[in-house]
Formats: C-alpha cells, sequence, structure tokens
C-alpha cells in the first residue's frame, strides 16, 4: 500500500512516521532543501533559531507519535521543562508576570497585580478542565466529517462557555487588565485573536498548566530531524500536481517530470491552495487566512538580563495593537513582539557570551496594501528602538552581528503560504471542526489532509494529534498488507 505526503512539515511527519509504523510504503515529498515546512532553521556563525514553533506543550503527543513508528522519543531527543514558561513585560511598567506551572508561584505573581485575581485563579483552572477534556482530547481526535458531528459537540461547548470569545471568558474570572491579558494572549501563538476566538482555546493555558512547556536540544528543528530520519524524505523536489481519476487519487506529478503512484496521498502544504494541485477552481466558501509576521533573527554579542528562554513584549493599546493586525489592514501604531531566547537553556544555540534572540512582531497578512519592499527596513529600525528604549534592552542594535529577516512576502514565496499568513487558517468559531478543512477529502477517495489549516488546528499538539486523526482514517478506508494480516489473525485465534 503505497502513500505519499506532500510536504514535511510536523504535521506531514507525523502522519507519515504514524503510517510506516502500521505498514504502509511511505514517500514525503518536500519542497524546501530540509524537511520542517514552517518548522525551520537558520543558522551562521555560531548562532541558530527556530524560525517556526518554539516551545513544546502536551509531550506526551509527540511520544506518542514515535512509539506509533516503534520509536522512543526519549532516546531521539532530550526535552526541559521550562519553568517560568515565559515572562510578560508590559510597555513603561517596571512589574511583569512570570508564567509558571507552579499553582502557589502562579497566585503569587497574579497577587502582585490584583488579591483579588490571585483568588479567582483556581476557579479559573477549574472552567478550563473539562473544556480542554472534551474540546481538545476528545474532539481534537474525532475527524468531525458530518455536520452531525459538531452539532453534537456543540450543547457540550455552550454548556462550558467554550463557545464565548477567549476575553469575555477570561474576564469573567478576572478583572486586573494586566492578568486578562496574560490569560488570553494564547491564541495569538496559533494566529486567533483573542477578542475574536472561542474560548476553547483558553484550554491552551490549561494544557500548559497541566503538562508544562518543554524545550527540545537544539531548538524544535531537532525534533524535525528526529521525525525524518526514519523516513524516505525527498527534498528540493516539488508536486505540481495530486492526480486523480473517477473519483479517486491515483498519484503526483513531481517537477522533476517524475510520477509517483499512490494508493493514498497526504496533503500536508497550505490547505487554502491545495485546490490548485488538484485542477479544481477555488472553493466558493475560502476560509480566511491568519494575520502574518514579522520576524528578526539577530545574533548579538552580549546578552540581555531582561529576557528569559521565553518573552512577551506588550506594548500600549493592547486591543488596538491585535485589532490593527489582524482586521486592520495595516502596521500597528504601538509595538507588541515576542522574543525567544534559547540560549538561556542551551547554550549551544550561540557562541560565547552571545544570544540569539528571534523577535517575532504580528504584522497584517498580504491582503493588506503594504509595501514590504520598502517597509522592511523602516520596521526594522522602529521595532529594535522599541525594544531598546520601551522594553530596556539597552544597546540591542550595536550588539547585532549577525542578522536575518522575513516578512509576509517570504511566507508566501518560500512556504506557498496563501496571502503570506503565519499560522494558516484564522481560529474563529466559523472556522473550526466541521467547518475547518476535513481530514479526509469530501470528493476525491484516498486524498487526506494534515497541518495548521486542517481539524484539529494549528501549533505542534494541534497538527499532531491532526496526524493521527488522518493516519487512523487512512487505516480504516484502506488497511495496509501487514495490518489485514494482523486483523486476519487476529480472527483466526479468537475463532
Amino acid at each position: 500500500m503505497k502513500a505519499v505526503v506532500v510536504g514535511a512539515g510536523l504535521g506531514g511527519l507525523g502522519a507519515a512516521l504514524r503510517l510506516q509504523g502500521a505498514g504502509y510504503d511511505v514517500s514525503v515529498i518536500e519542497q524546501r532543501e530540509r524537511p520542517g515546512g514552517r518548522a525551520y532553521r537558520l543558522a551562521e556563525a555560531g548562532y541558530a533559531w527556530d524560525t517556526g514553533p518554539s516551545l513544546i506543550t502536551m509531550p506526551w503527543v509527540l511520544e506518542e507519535t514515535f512509539a506509533a513508528a516503534g520509536l522512543d522519543l526519549h532516546a531521539e531527543v532530550r526535552l526541559r521543562r521550562l519553568d517560568p514558561f515565559y515572562r510578560i513585560h508590559w510597555a513603561g511598567e517596571e512589574r511583569w508576570l512570570d508564567f509558571s506551572g507552579d499553582r502557589d508561584a502562579m497566585v503569587a505573581e497574579i497577587a502582585r497585580f490584583s488579591a483579588r485575581d490571585a483568588a479567582a485563579y483556581d476557579g479559573f483552572i477549574a472552567a478550563l478542565e473539562p473544556i480542554y477534556r472534551e474540546g481538545i482530547l476528545a474532539a481534537g481526535r474525532q475527524p468531525f466529517l458530518r455536520l452531525g458531528d459538531f452539532v453534537r459537540f456543540t450543547p457540550a461547548m455552550l454548556r462550558l462557555g467554550a463557545a464565548w470569545p477567549l476575553w469575555r471568558f477570561v474576564a469573567r474570572h478576572f478583572e486586573h487588565p494586566r492578568v486578562r491579558e496574560a490569560f488570553s494572549f494564547h491564541s495569538l501563538f496559533i494566529g486567533g485573536d483573542p477578542f475574536r476566538v472561542p474560548a476553547i482555546y483558553g484550554a491552551l493555558v490549561y494544557l500548559q498548566v497541566l503538562d508544562g512547556v518543554w524545550y527540545c536540544d537544539g531548538g524544535v528543528y531537532a525534533l524535525v530531524e528526529a521525525m525524518a530520519r526514519p523516513l524516505d524524505v525527498r527534498c528540493a523536489t516539488r508536486v505540481e500536481r495530486i492526480e486523480h481519476r473517477g473519483g479517486r487519487v491515483r498519484g503526483v506529478s513531481l517537477d522533476t517530470g517524475e510520477r509517483l503512484e499512490a494508493d493514498v496521498v497526504v496533503h500536508n502544504g497550505d490547505v487554502l491552495s491545495a485546490h490548485e494541485l488538484l485542477g479544481r477552481p477555488r472553493p466558493r466558501r475560502r476560509l480566511r487566512p491568519t494575520m502574518s509576521c514579522f520576524l528578526l533573527y539577530l545574533g548579538c554579542d552580549r546578552t540581555f538580563p531582561k529576557l528569559r528562554h521565553h518573552t512577551l513584549l506588550v506594548g500600549s493599546g493592547y486591543r488596538r495593537f491585535i485589532g490593527d493586525v489582524t482586521r486592520g489592514g495595516r502596521l500597528p501604531r504601538a509595538l507588541s513582539a515576542y522574543v525567544h531566547a534559547p540560549a538561556r537553556t542551551d547554550s549551544a544555540m550561540a557562541p560565547p557570551a552571545g544570544d540569539s534572540l528571534a523577535v517575532l512582531l504580528p504584522v497584517p497578512n498580504l491582503r493588506a496594501e503594504i509595501d514590504w519592499a520598502s517597509e522592511s527596513d523602516r520596521l526594522r529600525e522602529r521595532l529594535v528602538d522599541e525594544l531598546e528604549r520601551t522594553f530596556g534592552l539597552d544597546g540591542l542594535g550595536a550588539s547585532v552581528r549577525v542578522e536575518h529577516r522575513m516578512t509576509p512576502v517570504d511566507f508566501r514565496d518560500e512556504l506557498g503560504a496563501v496571502d503570506g499568513n503565519a499560522f494558516a487558517v484564522e481560529p474563529t468559531l466559523h472556522q473550526s471542526a466541521y467547518m475547518r478543512q476535513p481530514n479526509r477529502d469530501r470528493h476525491v477517495a484516498g486524498l487526506y489532509y494534515v497541518g495548521g489549516g486542517t481539524h484539529p488546528g494549528a501549533g505542534v499538539p494541534g497538527v499532531l494529534l491532526g496526524a493521527e486523526v488522518t493516519a487512523r482514517l487512512i487505516q480504516e478506508d484502506a488497511p495496509a498488507p501487514r495490518r489485514r494480516r494482523r486483523e486476519r489473525d487476529g480472527a483466526a485465534a479468537a475463532a
């Protein structure tokens, strides 16, 4: 049974590992020079940066993915638990909040802002627990192929308040604006506006508290390398067409002129452009892509004590900032950024006494009329100045010895991301579950999807849970010969 996976992102690699472990003959085709997709790596002069996801949550999902292929995650990579998970700084304020997995430490942090809100913490976590259990664990591991699946799921989410806007859900528990911001920003990690996404994404807080936040030595890209090692991954090769006849997938055509026959094809590219590979017209209902990002990768000859491994720097006008980048179609007037400084935990990521900083600034995608050829340099200077002047990273600009950057144009040109989106499909209520891209194509048998734009969604655990759902559907629809033999042997033994 031949399976071809189009794209070697984390979701594609996760699906490939599961299928190979189940007895399928799997090939992975990747257009970039190395596997990883959005989870890529830059390295120069002793500095290294993850260019995609930079933290790991729900490590047991990784353990299950590796185990499905007969591998031990902890024999392949080293994971380190981070505490605090990240530090949040607000512009113009001397205090900050260290987000911790330790309950007492977290309550003490909140109490520095509001004693009332500190007392509400346990109730907030208790309210998130059933949302996590029913919305992430249960719903995230079923495919939602039929409208009825979504209809049956909806009453529980309404009962738990998970369909409310996330900000409203958080505001029911906390009063202080800084505490509300600290417990609602997590949806931004997957491209979601906390004022518009459903409160089911509040479970991102719960899963971090439950299972911790982790770092992989060598960065997330070391995890990509471990996943790709046992697989047949063909890089620098582009799939030009997914072939199908008579309502069934037949294989893929490559830019080399080669054709690969396949019983199963798994698409791990941007789902918003999948119709192009199939030779279909654009869907009448077009899913909305997320915002994009402007990223600076800075190799510095000194360290910055104010930064933790993960640091969020929140500028003035938090709500206005989010509106600007998600719906306003303009560069934000005040800047809020995320900074990843992995050398805090892994000294191999930067030369001695140096820092490799990845600075992520959310920006509008390419639907906005921004001329990035001229705007990129100006925004770079503005961002570095803001980090120095507003957030106290004195001497940052002068310390830079190596620099790379990424704009929405790069997301489009290097990753094939529609409109230069950074996180695939926006995770709104009307683009979730059944109304998101299903894991199985509704028209072509043997064609499946995995990745950030597919159910259940973006983020490392999201795409890996999606890989589990997709691989299970494939095994149910078209079992590999080895699995068929096991089923026959089991039936014979039972008889």
